[in-house]
């Protein structure tokens, strides 16, 4: 890479790669370099010259239209992207992505072309899609010409209809998740707006429960020293709480009024995928007229998708939204899906296809068999002799005559019985999970024959496969057993002048006061509290 100054060589001040004969010198046979600012050597031919004028001449009109590019935005000038703090308008300038999401499969231009190629994709719809064709030959086909395309029109207006019925969820799901409220600073105020008008540089406050409605940076938080706790299972499936610290040049702005004069601004990298690394500045302005630079690592970052826990609220700078989020980049789109079934039809179609070609086959050459050789015998019915043009005819006729080998009910009959089955995996009771009110949702009826068909599962922890919550149900504490929920017929009781059996945690509690062992409980709870992250949660209003 090299600089090279306008008035001696012609180049732009940008920063152009050359290519190693350009490094080399214009003497591609020499080894040693030439420096470019140096006249060319007399013993240059004039073809060269004039080349390489031309390559010159090129790239300054290239690098004058990069330079008049990139000049307006700084947005990925260097890879770097620069977030002004309380300064919508310098913003959005640089034109950044809103905040809102699609999930959905298609749209109304992408709908067409996409069910098409995946119906299509269907070795029998295209069959009968040959079928339907060949039967729009005249002389060819010895039924209707819309015994197979009306049936087949039929069958793909259906499907599309359960289509568009599935991505019709998809969108009223990410019209709600697009309109869920959060609160962004408006002058000295918070004010709830919804989640597709969040723009980037925009400073929201989040409150417990709720979730992240983009990627933020850390201002402050309710908790001392600027630290809160979120739960990422929506990113990498983990319950456990993760602690985030603001910055502790931020972390005193506890009030809207100092959120709203801070000034300055930030410098991110450029969205990407991954979830565990961040690298950034911020920039302060101070009263002053003085500033403050500090850099910023992922424990100042709060990504979209996780969810505030055990923290009051926090404040945040937007610095990524809408599909440019770690979560969106992480999200690939959906690809074709087949299940074994269909894979297995698609064979057992070309296997079948096969015989109906040869069957085919074997009767058109049988008919010209025959009416060469018999055609004086077979004056009666006005046959005449086959032509190359009439044998290939008979062939397709055949194959009209024969195509109810590969029977058009059979794709009528797996998208039926698709369409059913999802409808009872939604209504099915054994799946319903009554604490929160959640169903078995079937999102799409295409793959639930793949259902049962697990052969290997690889996991990490039992947490991946369970609930992933952890019950105290029972201890022992100086040889005196006590459980939450005890059995019938383990209840404490005297046999022989000894106490056996179970006890149950309020007698625990009892003992704790005033028995013998008081003081082994007291130091078995201590220990059984230190040794576990406990974090009490509070709501405003009630504080007990």
């Amino acid at each position: 890479m090299r600089r090279f100054s306008n008035k001696e060589s012609g180049y732009s001040d940008l920063n152009i790669p050359l290519t190693e004969q350009e490094e080399s010198g214009f003497n591609h046979g020499s080894n040693s370099t030439v420096n470019p600012r140096t006249p060319p050597s007399p013993s240059f031919s004039r073809t060269n010259l004039s080349r390489h004028k031309k390559i010159h001449s090129v790239k300054n009109s290239l690098s004058t239209f990069i330079a008049k590019f990139k000049a307006p935005s700084t947005a990925n000038l260097e890879g770097i992207r620069i977030i002004h703090l309380n300064n919508p308008e310098r913003n959005s300038q640089e034109k950044y992505l809103h905040n809102g999401i699609s999930t959905s499969k298609y749209n109304y231009f992408t709908f067409l072309p996409k069910f098409l190629y995946e119906q299509f994709s269907k070795y029998a719809n295209i069959f009968f899609l040959f079928t339907a064709c060949i039967q729009q030959i005249d002389d060819v086909s010895p039924t209707s010409r819309w015994t197979t395309a009306v049936p087949l029109g039929i069958v793909l207006f259906a499907t599309a209809i359960k289509e568009v019925m599935e991505d019709m969820k998809r969108h009223a799901s990410d019209g709600e998740t697009n309109a869920s409220d959060c609160k962004v600073l408006q002058g000295t105020s918070f004010i709830p707006q919804p989640w597709h008008t969040v723009r980037v540089g925009d400073i929201v406050r989040v409150e417990s429960g709720e979730p992240i409605p983009a990627d933020l940076v850390l201002l402050s938080s309710s908790e001392p020293e600027g630290m809160c706790y979120i739960e990422t299972s929506n990113l990498d499936g983990e319950t456990n709480l993760k602690i985030k610290q603001a910055h502790p040049e931020t972390a005193q702005i506890v009030t809207p009024l100092d959120v709203a004069r801070l000034s300055g601004f930030l410098r991110s990298e450029q969205p990407n995928n991954s979830l565990y690394t961040f690298e950034g500045t911020f920039l302060l302005n101070n009263t002053n007229g003085n500033s403050k630079e500090f850099p910023l690592d992922p424990t100042q970052v709060l990504l979209r998708g996780a969810q505030l826990r055990n923290t009051t609220w926090i404040y945040g700078v937007v610095i990524f939204t809408g599909h440019e989020t770690k979560l969106m980049r992480n999200a690939t789109a959906a690809p074709i899906k087949r299940t074994s079934v269909e894979k297995m039809t698609n064979i057992q179609i070309i296997f079948l296809f096969c015989i109906l070609l040869a069957m085919s086959l074997a009767s058109a050459i049988g008919n010209l068999v025959i009416n060469n050789r018999d055609i004086e015998e077979l004056s009666y019915i006005e046959v005449s002799k086959v032509s190359v043009g009439d044998f290939v005819k008979n062939i397709l006729t055949f194959l009209i005559l024969y195509n109810n080998l590969i029977p058009i009910s059979l794709m009528v009959t797996m998208e039926v019985v698709k369409y059913w089955q999802a409808q009872l995996i939604n209504s099915d009771l054994d799946m319903y999970y009554e604490k929160t009110d959640t169903p078995a949702q079937a999102r799409t009826s295409s793959l639930v024959e793949e259902l049962g068909q697990i052969e290997y599962i690889f996991s990490d922890k039992t947490g991946t496969l369970t609930c992933n919550e952890m019950e105290f149900r029972q201890c022992s504490i100086a040889g005196i057993a006590y459980a939450d929920v005890i059995e019938d017929g383990k209840q404490a009781h005297i046999e022989d002048g000894v106490e056996v059996g179970v006890h149950d945690f309020k007698q625990l509690d009892v003992n704790l006061r005033n028995h013998p062992t008081s003081n082994v409980i007291d130091e078995f709870l201590t220990l059984l509290a230190v040794c576990h992250t406990v974090i009490p949660e509070r709501q405003e209003g009630n504080p007990s």
